[in-house]
């Protein structure tokens, strides 16, 4: 099995790898937009499945691994932020309050298409302006969803309970792809 990896995240590179597998980055060109009736719990899983359906036909020995992230709160999505004061807004709309995290991932090979989705709860402390400021200036999260990783400085500064995968929070659900990719 030749197991390819259309993404650009480094979390997810990292993560993929750690789990032993060896794999190809490929890149994909698509329009990431959502049907406006979407409900909440099906974006993750739709995005995903709309990178793995543009790629090109694979052949035999290929398996297609895509995924994309969603943070959510009180129904509203909560995409990669436009600029820094996107990224102030989301971050002030998801301080002192439980939030979810939905990964889904795709994984596609000539014969199959499997789409599962993962969601996990997330609940910040407090987040005041000069804490939101220092964050944005130093780690700079306008390619992550909800405008924050887990795994830097708001996350483990901030995030005071969780409830689900931490991995399907930073980025990609290692359990569901680790448990398919070996039933493949």
């Amino acid at each position: 099995m030749k197991l390819l990896l259309a993404s650009q995240s480094p979390r997810r590179k990292e993560l993929l790898s750690s789990l032993g597998f060896d794999f190809e980055i490929v890149k994909i060109d698509c329009e990431e937009i959502l049907p406006e009736d979407i409900k909440t719990g099906e974006a993750a899983a739709y995005l995903s499945e709309l990178k793995a359906n543009a790629f090109r036909e694979l052949v035999a020995d290929e398996v297609l691994l895509t995924s994309d992230t969603v943070v959510a709160i009180d129904n509203q999505i909560l995409g990669k932020p436009k600029d820094e004061n996107d990224a102030k807004q989301m971050l002030r709309l998801l301080s002192g309050k439980t939030h979810q995290v939905y990964t889904g991932i795709t994984i596609k090979s000539v014969d199959k298409t499997l789409t599962e989705t993962d969601v996990a709860d997330v609940e910040f402390d407090e987040i005041t302006d000069d804490e939101i400021a220092y964050y944005i200036q130093n780690y700079k999260p306008f390619d992550k969803a909800g405008s924050y990783g887990i795994q830097e400085w708001l996350g483990m500064a901030k995030i005071s309970k969780m409830n689900g995968s931490f991995y399907t929070i930073m980025g990609l659900p290692t359990h569901l792809v680790y448990k398919i990719l070996n039933e493949i």
